[in-house]
């Protein structure tokens, strides 16, 4: 699963309407150019491939009174909806996820209630403990890596990230049925996306063609 689907239709669905720049700025404001794929030509082809799958409804929007070309502002249909909650599930559950994948669906937590972004933790919480259970039948952390020769390195970093995976879901968890955030239902949601020229302190300020489209 890339992270690229996930962030766009984020993003889109915290303004209701934006055009491709607004979407790139507010991907750039989350730091995804760094931690992810999200490349101006992945957010544009991303944005155009969706609303061909009619994920996304796109409107041409006429040229300001100052002049400057057309843009196209994007729109979440229900199918995109369904689309973008089925894929923050998929990033918090499954315990293999890269880094970026469960970043992404970190960063769209708040848009399920509370109950099921916790369901969905501890689910991701026994998948990894599985995955060491069944590692762990060839592989004794306690013996040392040593065992296996310098291979068992691999084996050793596999189940220390392991380890770190489930104590931080975990703390989240907690954190969670602790009363942290707003979620779903709930009241007023977090505002993280940028308001229309709002200065973006973390902008990379290298152009892309589809910057005014």
């Amino acid at each position: 699963m890339s992270p690229i689907r996930l962030l766009v239709l984020c993003a889109v669905r915290q303004h209701g309407r934006a055009h491709g720049y607004q979407v790139r700025n507010d991907l750039e404001y989350w730091g995804a150019h760094e931690w992810s794929n999200a490349k101006p030509g992945s957010i544009y082809h991303a944005l155009k491939q969706m609303a061909k799958q009619g994920l996304l409804l796109a409107h041409e929007v006429a040229p300001s009174t100052v002049g400057g070309p057309p843009r196209t502002e994007y729109e979440m249909t229900e199918a995109g909806r369904e689309e973008y909650l089925r894929l923050v599930r998929e990033a918090l559950t499954v315990y293999d996820q890269k880094m970026d994948v469960l970043s992404a669906g970190i960063g769209a937590i708040v848009d399920l209630p509370r109950a099921e972004v916790v369901d969905l933790l501890k689910e991701r919480v026994a998948g990894i403990e599985a995955w060491r259970a069944a590692v762990t039948e060839h592989y004794v952390p306690e013996d040392g890596p040593e065992q296996l020769g310098h291979i068992g390195e691999i084996m050793n970093l596999w189940v220390h990230s392991a380890d770190s995976g489930a104590e931080w879901t975990r703390g989240l968890i907690e954190r969670i049925e602790g009363g942290a955030y707003t979620f779903a239902g709930e009241g007023e949601p977090f505002v993280a996306v940028l308001g229309e020229g709002e200065e973006n302190p973390y902008a990379t300020g290298v152009p892309h063609d589809g910057d005014h489209r």
